[in-house]
């Protein structure tokens, strides 16, 4: 028995879509299963060098999460070779698509014919909301609200190119978490809501214009966590008038930036040369989530 999983990368929040707003990536997580008399896992991408090759692998523990939830107690011994193009602690969902990976390696491995809504309930519950791993398991862009039971709505997403813009540190989720505010004021949250909502609008009509104008706008988190990211008003305003907006990709560091093909490949070199320490990928909206095969 031998298979492969693919799990695209994915984007976070996209402005004030704050914990709720995905959309996935041509960035994968891959996993090549086959049978084995051991568990062993095996990383053919160097920045995975590090992580474990045994039972205590992140992937191997959602699968074992995901077997204990269906009553099973064991999960067949196999070797797992892991390459990603998807960088850690950057704010490309790097930790929501090895959960989708590990739930899907069990589902595999036990046959447990896991529909798309389970696959995303099981992860949402792993990861605490949705913004992530439901676009990792459904494609394109998810539109998400989670309180026991996870609400989603699924738009796909053409015609539109993310300029990413990758900074060379980390930036671990829960310091991006520790900068935001306890509680925003009634008139804050309202306005808040307001850009939330017609940035949703915008992406199911597809009006990138109109979404590239709210996604600077966002109030819940981008204006704290900008402080964070040395570079960004500097990219910020050498990008603003050539794009339809600049965003803060999940926590950050990374940031995206919206754009039409033809902007990006008009200026894309130019940016290069002035921002020589960022790494830029020009990455298209994947309108499939984790495949096997």
């Amino acid at each position: 028995m031998t298979f492969m999983i693919k799990v695209p990368a994915t984007t976070a929040n996209i402005g004030a879509g704050f914990d709720s707003i995905g959309i996935a990536l041509n960035l994968y997580l891959t996993l090549k299963v086959k049978l084995s008399d051991k568990l062993e896992f095996v990383h053919l991408s160097e920045h995975l060098n590090d992580l474990p090759t045994d039972e205590s692998n992140f992937i191997y523990q959602i699968a074992k999460k995901t077997a204990d939830r269906y009553q099973v107690d064991v999960l067949p011994p196999c070797r797992i070779e892991v390459t990603s193009d998807i960088p850690f602690a950057r704010g490309l969902g790097s930790s929501a698509t090895a959960i989708v990976a590990g739930i899907e390696l069990a589902n595999q491995l036990l046959q447990l014919n896991l529909t798309a809504d389970e696959k995303v309930l099981l992860a949402t519950e792993i990861e605490g909301h949705p913004d992530n791993v439901a676009p990792a398991v459904l494609g394109g862009c998810v539109i998400g609200h989670y309180d026991q039971t996870v609400e989603t709505i699924h738009v796909p997403i053409n015609n539109l190119t993310f300029v990413t813009i990758i900074p060379d540190f980390e930036l671990k989720t829960k310091d991006a978490r520790a900068v935001l505010p306890k509680q925003l004021s009634h008139s804050e949250s309202v306005k808040a809501s307001s850009i939330a909502n017609v940035s949703v609008a915008a992406i199911c009509q597809q009006n990138w214009p109109v979404l590239g104008r709210l996604v600077s706008q966002d109030l819940f988190h981008q204006p704290y966590r900008k402080q964070l990211i040395p570079h960004y008003d500097q990219v910020e305003k050498a990008l603003i008038d050539q794009v339809y907006g600049l965003y803060l990709s999940g926590a950050g560091p990374t940031m995206i930036a919206l754009a039409s093909e033809e902007q990006a490949q008009k200026s894309l070199a130019k940016w290069k040369r002035e921002f020589p320490q960022l790494k830029w990928l020009t990455l298209q909206a994947v309108n499939q989530g984790v495949f096997v095969k």
